[in-house]
């Protein structure tokens, strides 16, 4: 039987299908009242889209909101460690496109300038392609005369100086040798339980090693000694343009004697002092005068002139090991090419505060199809720059120079027959 509807029963079921009918119309107006909003943004995102891709400028309102949505969104993601490296990283560009805090740079043409009428143009020319695109400087001295062969970027070579960096060491332990507070096979006590002997020193620029020279032998005679190897002084004979760099006339304020003889603190060395020093190394103790030739001519008929002798016959064999350690398995590493040709040599890496500059130094010397070479590497500038570096530019020039099976160069008297200019000194 059907169920009959009465009026009252008729009236409430009215009036619950108008209340559905109310929440459903509301509900469809709602989400409605969305869908523009939306739509607004797609059709505003699309107009960009269009604009950009046909050329056009966006509009000022789509203009307007790009920056602030992606601003958002990049300050929601960018939190804690995250948001840090990119602010770095930033920075980090900013600076490099900007040159950062060096004010030498790190590339040029470092031949720029220079006069070669009476340079050997074979050792020149593996020296040019050594360096390459490095902003530096190249010496190359023949030890046994102190004929400069060669002098890639005559205006740092010309120049003040720079601090010596870490090279100064070589001068620390010469006179750390012959004062008898150090030798080869002594391990000194430099901190703790840690000990280091002066091989390794030399091999792996052991900084507090020889602070504690410095520290030990005070200022008087770290400056006697130092000057005596031709710091302060010029190290070429008539050279247009060579300065004589510089020698602090007391302890450095930064660091003392601890850094004077680590870091070469209240020191300017010019690469032809360092190509100075390195030569007499390599000769057994005799200090030449260096000599450029301007032109072949000059050059034909160079005579070599000593400026001392230096008795240190006795403490290169102590030296050497920690030189020729550099190469194998030190700091300067990048110079060895062939273990049956050894480089001996000492890095220097450090920034000139005067500057400012980046450093990188090598003081070398090989023996090259029986003729000893003298090899100096400065590079300034910034990043990149190194001891490491520059020592591998300097086994370049030894490596090309070995293939060639020969360097050019006019024979030259023994140095037994050269004259003295000066009285041979001692320490």
């Amino acid at each position: 039987m059907k169920q009959i509807l009465t009026a009252p029963r008729l009236l409430i079921l009215l009036l619950a299908i108008s209340l559905t009918a109310t929440a459903a119309f509301a509900a469809t107006k709602k989400r409605s009242a969305k869908v523009p909003q939306r739509s607004a943004t797609t059709k505003s995102r699309t107009a960009s889209a269009s604009s950009a891709k046909k050329g056009s400028k966006p509009t000022a309102k789509t203009t307007a909101k790009t920056p602030a949505v992606k601003s958002k969104a990049t300050t929601s993601k960018l939190k804690g460690a995250a948001a840090r490296r990119v602010v770095a990283s930033t920075r980090a560009r900013s600076n490099f496109v900007a040159g950062g805090p060096w004010l030498e740079p790190t590339f040029a043409d470092s031949t720029t300038g220079d006069m070669i009428d009476g340079e050997d143009l074979t050792v020149r020319r593996a020296a040019v392609d050594a360096l390459g695109a490095f902003n530096g400087s190249v010496v190359v001295v023949d030890p046994q005369t102190g004929r400069i062969l060669t002098i890639v970027n005559q205006k740092v070579a010309f120049s003040a100086g720079f601090q010596p960096c870490s090279t100064v060491k070589v001068y620390a332990a010469l006179a750390g040798l012959q004062e008898g507070i150090i030798d080869r096979s002594t391990r000194q006590k430099l901190y703790g339980r840690v000990t280091m002997n002066l091989t390794d020193a030399l091999a792996k620029s052991n900084n507090p090693y020889f602070a504690n020279i410095g520290t030990k032998l005070g200022y008087e005679k770290v400056a006697h000694y130092a000057k005596m190897l031709g710091l302060g002084e010029k190290a070429g004979l008539n050279i247009d343009h060579e300065q004589p760099g510089y020698f602090n006339d007391g302890p450095p304020k930064f660091g003392g004697m601890g850094m004077m003889t680590s870091f070469g603190e209240g020191i300017k060395l010019t690469p032809l002092q360092l190509a100075s020093v390195m030569s007499a190394i390599a000769n057994g103790g005799t200090l030449y005068y260096l000599q450029y030739p301007k032109s072949q001519a000059e050059a034909d008929a160079l005579s070599p002139k000593v400026k001392r002798h230096l008795p240190i016959q006795n403490l290169i064999p102590e030296m050497t090991p920690g030189m020729l350690g550099a190469t194998e398995y030190g700091t300067a590493r990048r110079a060895a090419y062939d273990p049956n040709e050894p480089i001996f040599g000492k890095t220097g890496t450090c920034t000139d505060r005067d500057t400012p500059t980046h450093l990188g130094w090598f003081g070398s010397f090989q023996e090259v199809n029986g003729r000893k070479l003298a090899v100096v590497v400065l590079l300034t500038g910034g990043r990149y720059v190194n001891g490491p570096a520059a020592s591998g530019v300097a086994g370049q020039i030894y490596r090309t120079l070995a293939q060639q099976k020969t360097t050019a160069s006019a024979s030259m008297p023994s140095p037994m027959e050269t004259a003295t200019l000066t009285t041979p000194v001692s320490w």
